[in-house]
């Protein structure tokens, strides 16, 4: 058993959690920009979150020349969605790429630091779920603050993983 994949498959869970929450809220409150927040919007945060994922996991670690998406390609929760598919096929071949070298160091320049850093996999796994999940409660609380009740977005019971 591959410990990684069967935690991003919860993290998947969680997340369809949330696309549901999103699913709710109309078009425009999706794309709404609120003060208080560093990324404006819901959908900018949702894409953040995103770009997180191909930045770290394509760009920097497998050396992928990909372009990460933009909140102007992202119009709503069904759009959305399928950038998601895209992580997760970059998250799967991030995992094969490296499966059982979780600690190995990948090399490559980072905005914060003059010359290059090294990470290593785990590090990037890890960095890139915690950052989904700080990022999913801000969405939540915009949500909230535009009106909408979400669900919890966070606990997954066993019995709903088969679902």
């Amino acid at each position: 058993m591959n410990v990684l994949s069967e935690q991003y498959e919860l993290v998947k869970h969680t997340r369809e959690l949330l696309f549901r929450f999103c699913e709710t809220l109309d078009d425009a409150d999706y794309t709404k920009e609120l003060e208080g927040f560093g990324w404006g919007s819901v959908r900018n945060l949702h894409v953040h979150i995103a770009e997180c994922y191909q930045n770290w996991l394509g760009r920097f670690g497998m050396q992928e020349n990909l372009t990460p998406v933009k909140p102007n390609q992202v119009r709503n929760v069904s759009d959305m969605r399928e950038v998601f598919k895209q992580v997760d096929q970059l998250m799967h071949r991030f995992l094969d790429e490296y499966e059982g070298k979780y600690e190995a160091k990948l090399k490559g320049s980072v905005s914060w630091k003059e010359g290059d850093v090294e990470l290593s996999v785990l590090w990037l796994f890890t960095h890139t779920l915690t950052h989904e999940f700080h990022h999913k409660g801000q969405m939540v609380t915009m949500g909230r603050q535009l009106g909408y009740t979400p669900t919890d977005t966070d606990m997954i019971l066993p019995e709903e993983i088969s679902r």
